[in-house]
């Protein structure tokens, strides 16, 4: 199972103030993540919507599900991306 990935336009905003290694190796993960499933998340308890994280070295992806139907595929909403020092504030 693979998931349709969404980049919110902040997240967009996020990846454009890295340099473009760092952003090439989160952008991987998230697709790599997407396609296989395979990766470090876990699951952020006290966050409305359910929101996980997906970890790529110091930096943090958060992210939610968007379940789909028959005719439209799951998604992958992208929200931010995030430093660990600023991710959990």
């Amino acid at each position: 199972m693979s998931w349709e990935l969404i980049w919110s336009p902040r997240s967009l905003r996020d990846l454009r103030r890295l340099d473009r290694q760092t952003a090439d190796r989160i952008v991987t993960a998230v697709e790599r993540y997407a396609a296989t499933q395979y990766g470090n998340v876990r699951h952020l308890r006290a966050s409305e919507p359910p929101t996980w994280r997906l970890r790529v070295g110091d930096w943090r992806v958060r992210f939610r599900f968007e379940a789909g139907s028959e005719s439209e595929p799951e998604r992958l909403l992208i929200d931010r991306v995030l430093h660990r020092r600023e991710a959990y504030r």
